[in-house]
């Protein structure tokens, strides 16, 4: 199989196309044949210097955290997919390249019909993201008013939808060019950052939901 590897850190070009060998599942392991893949923020952290993924070289070579594709094989002990499935899901690595293995309970799932490959792939990464903020320590509530700060993003995309999910009221701050789009997520009022600070229009919020990180308490 063709994998982008890469051996040392840097800039994107020491990233190399390179064949190896197509992993075999073990028996709690599926194979998935990816189609599909992205970039999260992360990736070229890690590819340019030393750090979570290794401090003289990098400890695992492949990169690429979202994926979507098909079942290829599974393990002997796999039940709940077969060859053919549709999914798409995440992991911390191993997304560039044609094959990838993965836990049968891992994070991944069936793939909607209704999207692509490609909107798949793009989808776990901010929506595995947000889902915990918001739910688990926001504790988000039906009718409460809720603030994503950067809701274009991949995160903010997410949790607009999520907060609008669990029944808030959603406030969302991006740029010009994405108010529309933001406001087809859900958002019930959005905030062009450039001509408004949230912080000085004198409304209160139940939730602020920082996605950037740009903004002090």
């Amino acid at each position: 199989m063709k994998a982008a590897i890469y051996t040392k850190f840097g800039p994107p070009e020491v990233l190399h196309l390179q064949e190896l060998e197509v992993p075999t599942p073990k028996a709690n392991e599926v194979l998935v044949r990816i189609h599909a893949t992205s970039v999260v923020k992360e990736d070229p952290d890690m590819r340019a210097s030393p750090g979570f993924n290794g401090l003289l070289k990098p400890r695992h070579p492949i990169l690429g955290q979202e994926l979507a594709g098909e079942i290829a094989s599974v393990g002997a002990a796999v039940t709940r997919f077969k060859p053919g499935d549709q999914v798409f899901g995440i992991d911390m690595f191993g997304a560039y390249a044609e094959y990838k293995r993965m836990p049968e309970n891992g994070a991944l799932a069936r793939k909607p019909a209704n999207l692509t490959y490609a909107e798949a792939a793009s989808v776990p990464n901010g929506a595995l993201t947000a889902l915990p903020y918001l739910r688990d320590q926001g504790r988000v509530q039906p009718g409460q008013t809720v603030l994503i700060y950067g809701a274009s993003g991949s995160v903010g995309a997410a949790a607009v939808q999520l907060a609008k999910y669990y029944g808030a009221i959603v406030t969302g701050v991006c740029s010009a060019p994405n108010l529309a789009w933001v406001k087809a997520l859900g958002a019930d009022k959005v905030i062009d950052y450039t001509r408004e600070d949230f912080a000085r229009n004198g409304e209160r919020y139940d939730i602020i939901f920082d996605t950037v990180g740009k903004r002090s308490f």
